[in-house]
Protein backbone atom coordinates (compact mmCIF):
# COMPACT_ATOMS: atom_id res chain seq x y z
CA UNK A 1 0.00 0.00 0.00
CA UNK A 2 3.11 2.57 0.78
CA UNK A 3 4.57 1.84 -2.75
CA UNK A 4 0.98 2.72 -4.41
CA UNK A 5 0.97 5.59 -2.64
CA UNK A 6 4.59 6.68 -3.38
CA UNK A 7 3.96 6.24 -7.09
CA UNK A 8 1.35 8.19 -6.89
CA UNK A 9 2.87 10.81 -4.99
CA UNK A 10 5.65 10.84 -7.75
CA UNK A 11 3.40 10.55 -11.22
CA UNK A 12 0.99 13.60 -10.08
CA UNK A 13 4.25 15.69 -8.86
CA UNK A 14 5.48 15.03 -12.61
CA UNK A 15 2.14 15.72 -14.03
CA UNK A 16 1.42 19.08 -12.05
CA UNK A 17 5.26 20.06 -12.26
CA UNK A 18 6.08 23.16 -13.96
CA UNK A 19 7.70 23.62 -16.97
CA UNK A 20 11.14 25.56 -16.56
CA UNK A 21 11.65 26.08 -20.29
CA UNK A 22 8.88 28.16 -20.19
CA UNK A 23 10.12 30.46 -17.48
CA UNK A 24 14.08 29.84 -18.17
CA UNK A 25 14.70 33.67 -19.21
CA UNK A 26 13.39 34.97 -16.00
CA UNK A 27 15.55 35.45 -13.09
CA UNK A 28 14.71 33.45 -9.83
CA UNK A 29 16.17 35.98 -8.04
CA UNK A 30 14.84 39.57 -9.22
CA UNK A 31 11.74 41.24 -10.19
CA UNK A 32 10.20 40.67 -14.09
CA UNK A 33 11.66 43.45 -15.90
CA UNK A 34 9.86 44.82 -19.37
CA UNK A 35 12.32 44.22 -21.99
CA UNK A 36 10.53 42.06 -24.42
CA UNK A 37 8.03 42.46 -27.44
CA UNK A 38 4.18 43.43 -25.90
CA UNK A 39 5.53 43.75 -22.42
CA UNK A 40 3.87 47.09 -20.61
CA UNK A 41 5.32 49.83 -18.98
CA UNK A 42 4.35 52.63 -17.12
CA UNK A 43 5.57 55.81 -18.45
CA UNK A 44 5.89 59.42 -15.92
CA UNK A 45 5.12 62.35 -18.11
CA UNK A 46 7.00 65.23 -16.26
CA UNK A 47 7.07 67.83 -19.50
CA UNK A 48 7.49 71.66 -18.98
CA UNK A 49 8.73 74.11 -21.31
CA UNK A 50 8.83 77.97 -21.70
CA UNK A 51 10.17 80.19 -24.79
CA UNK A 52 10.14 83.77 -24.86
CA UNK A 53 10.94 86.22 -27.85
CA UNK A 54 10.63 89.58 -28.67
CA UNK A 55 11.16 91.86 -31.23
CA UNK A 56 11.63 95.63 -31.95
CA UNK A 57 11.86 97.81 -35.21
CA UNK A 58 12.59 101.21 -35.88
CA UNK A 59 12.64 102.39 -39.82
CA UNK A 60 12.74 106.31 -41.11
CA UNK A 61 12.81 107.66 -44.40
CA UNK A 62 12.65 110.98 -45.38
CA UNK A 63 13.09 112.86 -48.50
CA UNK A 64 12.95 116.67 -49.73
CA UNK A 65 13.01 118.37 -53.14
CA UNK A 66 12.70 121.99 -53.52
CA UNK A 67 13.02 124.32 -56.33
CA UNK A 68 13.15 128.30 -56.34
CA UNK A 69 13.11 130.41 -59.30
CA UNK A 70 13.19 134.18 -58.82
CA UNK A 71 14.24 136.80 -61.72
CA UNK A 72 13.41 139.76 -63.86
CA UNK A 73 14.05 141.78 -67.21
CA UNK A 74 14.91 145.23 -67.26
CA UNK A 75 12.53 146.83 -65.06
CA UNK A 76 9.78 144.39 -65.13
CA UNK A 77 9.48 141.62 -62.16
CA UNK A 78 8.77 138.34 -63.35
CA UNK A 79 6.05 136.47 -60.70
CA UNK A 80 8.11 134.11 -58.53
CA UNK A 81 7.82 130.57 -58.89
CA UNK A 82 8.61 128.39 -55.77
CA UNK A 83 8.07 124.66 -56.03
CA UNK A 84 8.74 122.30 -52.96
CA UNK A 85 8.36 118.93 -52.27
CA UNK A 86 8.14 116.39 -49.77
CA UNK A 87 7.97 112.92 -48.49
CA UNK A 88 7.79 110.97 -45.33
CA UNK A 89 7.93 107.36 -44.38
CA UNK A 90 8.45 106.05 -40.72
CA UNK A 91 7.55 102.61 -39.41
CA UNK A 92 7.96 101.57 -35.63
CA UNK A 93 6.49 98.28 -34.76
CA UNK A 94 7.22 95.52 -31.85
CA UNK A 95 6.43 92.29 -30.95
CA UNK A 96 7.05 89.76 -28.30
CA UNK A 97 5.70 85.96 -27.60
CA UNK A 98 6.15 83.93 -24.40
CA UNK A 99 4.85 80.43 -24.17
CA UNK A 100 4.52 78.17 -21.15
CA UNK A 101 3.16 74.62 -21.00
CA UNK A 102 3.72 71.85 -18.32
CA UNK A 103 2.36 68.32 -18.59
CA UNK A 104 2.23 65.72 -15.78
CA UNK A 105 0.72 62.50 -15.20
CA UNK A 106 1.18 58.70 -15.81
CA UNK A 107 0.68 56.63 -18.49
CA UNK A 108 0.65 52.93 -19.59
CA UNK A 109 2.47 51.45 -22.69
CA UNK A 110 3.23 48.74 -24.76
CA UNK A 111 6.94 47.71 -25.97
CA UNK A 112 6.06 47.69 -29.92
CA UNK A 113 9.48 46.54 -30.80
CA UNK A 114 13.11 45.45 -29.61
CA UNK A 115 16.05 46.88 -31.15
CA UNK A 116 19.20 44.99 -31.71
CA UNK A 117 20.74 47.92 -30.12
CA UNK A 118 19.40 47.32 -26.13
CA UNK A 119 16.53 49.57 -27.24
CA UNK A 120 13.02 48.84 -27.17
CA UNK A 121 10.33 51.18 -29.14
CA UNK A 122 7.14 51.86 -27.06
CA UNK A 123 3.59 53.23 -28.01
CA UNK A 124 0.86 54.38 -25.59
CA UNK A 125 -2.05 56.01 -25.30
CA UNK A 126 -4.89 57.36 -22.66
CA UNK A 127 -7.96 58.77 -23.69
CA UNK A 128 -10.29 60.74 -20.78
CA UNK A 129 -13.71 61.87 -20.96
CA UNK A 130 -15.18 64.29 -18.33
CA UNK A 131 -18.26 65.97 -18.96
CA UNK A 132 -17.76 65.90 -22.66
CA UNK A 133 -14.05 67.10 -22.37
CA UNK A 134 -12.00 64.93 -24.24
CA UNK A 135 -8.40 64.95 -23.49
CA UNK A 136 -6.14 62.44 -25.34
CA UNK A 137 -2.23 61.78 -24.74
CA UNK A 138 -0.34 60.25 -26.88
CA UNK A 139 3.66 59.17 -26.69
CA UNK A 140 5.80 57.07 -28.57
CA UNK A 141 9.74 56.69 -28.67
CA UNK A 142 12.59 54.81 -28.17
CA UNK A 143 13.74 53.74 -24.24
CA UNK A 144 17.03 52.01 -23.15
CA UNK A 145 16.41 49.22 -21.05
CA UNK A 146 18.58 50.40 -18.57
CA UNK A 147 16.43 53.06 -18.18
CA UNK A 148 13.66 51.18 -17.37
CA UNK A 149 13.62 50.99 -13.70
CA UNK A 150 13.09 47.68 -11.34
CA UNK A 151 9.09 48.13 -10.91
CA UNK A 152 8.73 48.95 -14.75
CA UNK A 153 8.23 52.95 -14.68
CA UNK A 154 10.36 54.88 -16.64
CA UNK A 155 10.25 58.59 -17.09
CA UNK A 156 9.38 60.88 -20.24
CA UNK A 157 12.61 62.38 -20.34
CA UNK A 158 14.20 59.10 -21.04
CA UNK A 159 12.93 58.40 -23.79
CA UNK A 160 14.79 59.68 -26.93
CA UNK A 161 12.66 60.74 -30.27
CA UNK A 162 10.01 61.54 -27.67
CA UNK A 163 6.50 62.11 -29.19
CA UNK A 164 4.33 62.97 -26.54
CA UNK A 165 0.97 64.79 -27.94
CA UNK A 166 -1.75 65.94 -25.69
CA UNK A 167 -5.03 66.50 -27.55
CA UNK A 168 -8.23 68.40 -26.24
CA UNK A 169 -11.40 68.51 -28.10
CA UNK A 170 -14.94 69.65 -26.45
CA UNK A 171 -16.90 72.73 -25.34
CA UNK A 172 -14.18 74.62 -23.77
CA UNK A 173 -12.19 74.06 -26.98
CA UNK A 174 -14.49 75.33 -29.17
CA UNK A 175 -15.21 78.27 -27.02
CA UNK A 176 -11.64 79.30 -27.36
CA UNK A 177 -11.46 79.06 -30.87
CA UNK A 178 -12.89 82.35 -33.33
CA UNK A 179 -15.96 82.57 -34.92
CA UNK A 180 -16.16 81.60 -38.74
CA UNK A 181 -17.05 85.90 -38.71
CA UNK A 182 -13.80 86.53 -37.22
CA UNK A 183 -11.68 84.42 -39.29
CA UNK A 184 -13.25 85.77 -43.18
CA UNK A 185 -12.10 89.18 -41.07
CA UNK A 186 -8.49 88.16 -40.36
CA UNK A 187 -8.32 86.50 -43.92
CA UNK A 188 -9.53 89.34 -46.05
CA UNK A 189 -7.43 91.90 -43.71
Amino acid sequence: MKKIIFYLLVVTTFYNAQNMSQNGFRSLFSDYKAVNLGDAITIIVVESSEASNAAQKSTGRESDIGFGLSGGLDDTALPNVDLDLGSRNDFKGSGSAKTAGMVRTKLSALIDSVLANDLVRIKGSRKIVVNDEEQMITIKGLVRTSDISSDNMVYSYNISEAEIIFQSDGQIKSMQDPGWLTKIFHWLF
